[in-house]
C-alpha cells in the first residue's frame, strides 16, 4: 500500500502565490496511477489548508501506520530563521511561522513505513535534513528520502503561475526519469531535475538513506521486460557479437516486390536519416504509426520525441550539452 499527502497553498494573507494549487493538483493526478493506468498512490489532495494545526494533523496521520511507502509533497511558502526551516501556513505569526521541517523529519524517522519520501517546493527547503542545534534531528533514518526545490539559502521560483521545480518533477514522473524497466526512482527524478537547471538557477537538493530500490511511479517500458530479458540469450557473454544476415530483414521475402519511389534518395537527407536512426537506437525518438524507421521513411510518415528525447532536447536547447 502506498499513500501520499499532497498540499498546495496559494492563499497567504500577506504574500499570496499563484501556482501552488495547480502544481499540487498535477502532482496528485500523476501519482494516482502508473503509466499503464494501474493504481499507484492513494492520494489525499489538500488545497485549502488554513492553519498550522490542521496541516500538522494531516502530516502526523500520513506517517502513522505501516504502509510500504508514504509520500509528502508541499508547495507553498517556506521560512528560514536561525533555528531552522518551516512550512508556512496562512495563519502564520511572528515566532510561529509554521511547521518545523525538523519536526517533520522526526515524524518520518519514527514512521514504521518502509519508505518515506518528502518533496518540498518552497523557499529554503534545502535546510530539510541539515544539521541544526539538535544534531539527532538531522540524521535520516533507514528508508527516508528528501527532495527539495532549492538550497537552504535560495528561493524557489514561480514562472507563469507554476513552480520551476514542480514542472520538472512532473516531466520526470511522466517518464523523463524512467529507467529501461519503466521505473522512476527518487534518485532518478533528482538527476533529471538537476541536469535541467543551470548553475545560475535554484539548485535542487536530494538526501537519502535507503538500502532498497524505491519506485515513485512505473511507466510502460520502452523495451518490454520479456524481450529485455532475452539479452542474455542473444549475447551469452558481453563480448559476443550477434551475427546477422539478410534473413533477419522482414522485407527480404520472395513475395515482396521491391520498388523505388519518388522522391529519390538525396545525400543530405540520407545523412540526416542516419542521425535520426542513431537517436532511435537510444530511445530518443520513435516512428509514428509504424514500428520501424525504414517504413516511416518509405511511407512518408514521421518520427517524434519520446519523454527521454524531450529531456535531452531541453538540455540541448538550454545549451546544457
Amino acid at each position: 500500500m502506498k499513500k501520499a499527502l499532497v498540499v498546495g497553498i496559494n492563499a497567504y494573507p500577506t504574500a499570496p502565490l499563484r501556482g501552488c494549487i495547480n502544481d499540487a493538483s498535477a502532482v496528485a493526478a500523476i501519482l494516482e496511477t502508473n503509466g499503464d493506468g494501474s493504481p499507484n498512490f492513494d492520494v489525499k489532495l489538500e488545497t485549502d489548508v488554513q492553519t498550522k494545526s490542521v496541516l500538522k494533523t494531516m502530516i502526523v496521520e500520513l506517517f502513522s501506520g505501516t504502509n510500504d511507502t508514504v509520500l509528502l509533497y508541499f508547495s507553498g511558502h517556506g521560512f528560514l530563521n536561525e533555528i531552522g526551516g518551516y512550512l508556512v501556513t496562512p495563519d502564520h505569526a511572528k515566532y510561529d511561522e509554521g511547521i518545523s521541517m525538523y519536526e517533520i523529519l522526526q515524524l518520518a524517522n519514527a514512521s514504521k513505513a518502509k519508505d518515506k519520501i518528502i518533496i518540498f517546493d518552497c523557499c529554503h527547503s534545502g535546510v530539510m535534513g541539515s544539521p541544526n542545534i539538535n544534531a539527532d534531528l538531522s540524521q535520516l533514518h533507514e528508508g527516508v528520502s528528501i527532495l527539495t526545490a532549492s538550497r537552504d539559502d535560495e528561493p524557489a521560483m514561480e514562472i507563469n503561475g507554476h513552480g520551476v521545480f514542480t514542472n520538472l518533477l512532473l516531466s520526470a514522473l511522466q517518464g523523463g526519469a524512467a529507467d529501461l524497466r519503466g521505473e522512476i526512482s527518487p534518485g532518478g527524478v533528482y538527476a533529471y531535475i538537476d541536469q535541467a537547471l543551470g548553475a545560475w538557477q535554484q539548485r535542487p537538493v536530494f538526501k537519502t538513506n535507503v538500502t532498497r530500490f524505491t519506485s515513485l511511479r512505473t511507466i510502460v517500458p520502452q523495451v518490454p521486460l520479456d524481450i529485455l530479458r532475452k539479452i542474455v540469450e542473444y549475447f551469452p557473454s558481453p563480448q559476443d557479437e550477434f551475427k546477422l544476415n539478410p534473413s533477419y530483414e522482414d522485407t527480404n521475402a520472395e513475395n515482396i516486390k521491391h520498388v523505388v519511389v519518388e522522391p529519390y534518395a538525396k545525400p543530405e537527407n540520407v545523412s540526416v536519416f542516419k542521425n535520426l536512426q542513431k537517436f532511435q537506437s537510444v530511445g530518443l525518438i520513435v516512428p509514428v504509426n509504424t514500428e520501424y524507421m525504414y517504413f516511416a521513411a518509405m511511407e512518408s510518415k514521421a518520427c517524434k520525441l519520446t519523454s527521454l528525447g524531450f529531456h535531452y532536447w531541453k538540455l540541448v536547447n538550454d545549451k546544457r550539452i
